[in-house]
């Protein structure tokens, strides 16, 4: 089977636990307004089609560098979008006792055929996810993202239901998702979900990827938001117990 690959990272130090080799896989539905890889939404045929068994192959050369905790991250865009090739790279990489992460904003979840008994097997051979809760309001997360966000928590409490373990990331955008209101009912909802999340981590928002937008002749909606102050990100933490759980 190949899959349409965005591009490669061979060194990541901050996309699951350890040394990853982090596999983009190209294409995303949600259109984040704060988004530093838009060059993940274009169409299939802008992106190179590998193998899942190639794709593997050329990770390996670097396992060596992965020591005890490292492994293989699939990011993106968003690698549950080609759910049938990234299960068939999970498969080939536990048959290598790889350690397993998949980074994921949820929303192509649903637990519906034929995605549901996808995920089930996706699932099964993950080690850990890392899940975008980019806005706890349903509306304010369709305004920033494009799209609702009910199938995405409901895939957070799935992965709870089957004790998956979970790093929850939530990018802190100033006068969006900043306010003690949002942040309180964020903190309650990861409470919610019990031991299977390990960490939670807030990602100051920042503008690294603007360049991409000019480059792609798409206009930047947030060209005058601030990144968040030291006091601004300091509150986030506190009220969202970021870190390790």
């Amino acid at each position: 089977m190949k899959g349409n690959i965005h591009s490669i990272e061979t060194f990541g130090c901050s996309d699951g636990p350890g040394i990853r080799y982090i596999i983009f896989l190209g294409g995303c539905r949600m259109r984040c307004k704060y988004c530093h890889n838009p060059d993940t939404w274009a169409r299939p045929d802008t992106f190179q089609s590998k193998e899942a068994a190639e794709v593997l192959q050329d990770a390996l050369r670097y396992r060596d560098y992965w020591g005890a905790k490292g492994g293989l991250t699939f990011s993106g865009g968003e690698p549950l979008l080609q759910p049938e090739f990234l299960l068939e790279l999970l498969t080939l990489a536990k048959a290598q006792n790889i350690n397993t992460c998949i980074d994921t904003a949820g929303e192509p979840f649903t637990r519906e055929a034929p995605f549901f008994p996808l995920f089930e097997r996706i699932a099964e051979k993950t080690d850990l996810f890392m899940l975008d809760i980019k806005h706890i309001d349903p509306e304010k997360h369709r305004a920033l993202t494009g799209r609702g966000n009910e199938n995405i928590l409901d895939m957070a409490r799935y992965l709870a239901e089957q004790n998956r373990p979970m790093w929850i990331r939530h990018v802190l955008v100033p006068g969006i998702n900043s306010d003690e209101a949002s942040l309180r009912a964020t903190a309650a909802f990861i409470d919610s979900l019990g031991g299977a999340v390990q960490r939670v981590d807030v990602l100051p928002y920042h503008t690294l990827g603007v360049f991409k937008w000019k480059a792609l002749g798409i206009p930047y909606e947030l060209e005058n938001v601030p990144t968040p102050d030291k006091q601004m990100l300091a509150l986030a933490k506190d009220i969202l117990r970021a870190g390790d759980r």
